[in-house]
């Protein structure tokens, strides 16, 4: 019973994984949506849209942190 509610909460814990997944592709989008509109600005959206890839994949690593918790502990 014990092992089953482990699986069941990590798979919840994980779940934020989608999350993390549609932002990056959101800041990305956005990214070639700006570059598009205006490519003299490249060099100032690639460094802003690394910052937000990297938050974003830390929510994303976080989820899978808690998730590995959940699991193994």
């Amino acid at each position: 019973m014990l092992d089953a509610a482990k699986l069941i909460g990590a798979g919840l814990a994980s779940s934020g994984l989608t999350g993390a997944g549609i932002g990056i592709g959101l800041v990305f989008a956005a990214l070639i949506n700006g570059t598009a509109r205006n490519p003299s600005l490249r060099s100032s959206l690639f460094s802003l849209t690394i910052l937000g890839f990297a938050l974003a994949e830390a929510t994303g690593l976080f989820s899978i942190m808690l998730s590995f918790l959940i699991l193994y502990s």
